[in-house]
């Protein structure tokens, strides 16, 4: 137990200790109910500027390929850490590395593959939390609201657009009327929930 301990606060390991620190402590608070799950969370703006400033979509799809707006950012960022912290742990200890900088490169292919881990990790959760949100209202709560597309979709193919709620965009699947394609920052209508695909049927919309 002490080796363990020495070598979390070592040198090449103190990020990732502090990172681990931090996530035990925010579930704690959780536990003890101070904070919601979702207290953290991110948002990216997803509109596309027409002045020809640059866009974020690429952004936008990279963290919704890591189911990120789809559950709780501190249920990624868990299991991001963990496999994190202990690959740091153990990477260092088998090269005998103390050196502060060494152990910061080793992160950078540690903090990749963790991120796929959690991506894996975390898929099951993307759809008992949007089993949860469907389950109040049997989403019919988000008809009639206006979303904006992250990943392009069509009559065939599902894609995802947020809802901005004044918190943390709540992402919904979507599909479009048949002939009809949108794509990333494309504006639309919530019509229809269809139950059966768990999909929600959408339309372009202009202000």
């Amino acid at each position: 137990m002490n080796d363990l301990f020495n070598a979390a606060i070592a040198a090449p390991n103190l990020l990732p200790t502090a990172l681990l620190i931090f996530v035990m402590v925010y579930w704690i608070i959780v536990i003890i109910g101070a904070v919601d799950v979702d207290a953290i969370d991110i948002d990216v703006d997803m509109d596309t500027d027409v002045d020809g400033e640059i866009s974020v979509s690429w952004l936008n799809n990279l963290l919704s390929f890591f189911n990120l707006g789809q559950v709780p950012f501190m249920i990624f960022m868990t299991f991001l850490v963990v496999p994190l912290w202990s690959g740091s742990v153990m990477t260092n200890y088998y090269l005998n590395n103390q050196s502060l900088l060494l152990g910061l490169l080793i992160l950078v292919p540690l903090l990749i593959l963790s991120a796929f881990i959690a991506k894996v990790a975390t898929q099951p959760f993307t759809k008992l939390f949007n089993h949860l949100e469907n389950s109040i209202d049997g989403g019919e709560r988000q008809i009639g609201k206006i979303c904006t597309l992250i990943t392009s979709a069509d009559d065939a193919r599902a894609g995802q657009a947020k809802v901005d709620t004044g918190g943390a965009p709540l992402l919904l699947n979507v599909i479009t009327d048949e002939g009809t394609s949108m794509f990333s920052g494309d504006t639309a209508i919530v019509l229809e929930y269809l139950a059966d695909r768990n999909v929600y049927l959408i339309e372009p919309y202009i202000a």
